[in-house]
């Protein structure tokens, strides 16, 4: 992949007790918007969401937001987005993040953003998709996630080869090169026999 044109990111509507988790999502926001990439997120306006997406348009990116009806109507949607897209349910609001981006990335956050990458990582395994999915693993903080996806590998109940699929660094610049050299080949050989799933 020479270039991403949009980048979905999944990260946390809190921002965490370290101060480097939002100093992260706020240089993320701008390495976003000075590599002229739309911003794809949840839409909303806290935490390390808001922090990614108000950088972003602060350096004169765009941004797309995509988020639950129940969510607005909760007031926690960015309402100066350059496009707030308002849909009616969890489901719906991943599958149109995953339609229009080239990749996925993932920062600090809570059960909402493991869902979303654990879920994004599936889809790659059922080989439905051949984007690159990134984690950029903030302090240390995936580090035990990481290792667990390692054991579940040596236990027999991951395959090495979707461990692979998941590419992370604790450097933006560093994990966004990885994320443009990656290579769908070996997704294509994975699901030339469907057995191995």
């Amino acid at each position: 992949m020479s270039k991403m044109k949009s980048i979905c990111v999944y990260c946390g509507a809190n921002s965490g007790v370290n101060p480097v988790y939002i100093e992260t999502a706020t240089a993320v926001g701008s390495f976003i918007a000075n590599h002229h990439m739309r911003l794809v997120y949840g839409g909303g306006r806290v935490g390390m969401m808001g922090a990614v997406a108000d950088e972003v348009l602060r350096c004169g990116g765009k941004v797309t937001g995509i988020i639950p009806d129940f969510l607005l109507s909760a007031e926690v949607g960015h309402t100066k987005l350059n496009e707030l897209v308002v849909v009616k349910s969890m489901h719906e609001r991943k599958t149109k993040m995953f339609e229009i981006s080239d990749g996925f990335l993932a920062l600090p956050g809570g059960m909402g953003t493991f869902e979303e990458l654990c879920e994004i990582l599936t889809w790659a395994q059922l080989g439905l998709h051949q984007k690159p999915i990134g984690v950029l693993n903030v302090n240390g903080y995936y580090d035990k996630l990481l290792d667990f996806l390692d054991y579940a590998v040596q236990q027999g109940f991951y395959k090495p080869e979707y461990r692979a699929m998941l590419l992370h660094d604790s450097d933006m610049e560093s994990l966004y090169q990885k994320m443009l050299a990656y290579s769908p080949s070996g997704v294509q050989k994975i699901m030339k026999d469907r057995s191995k799933i």
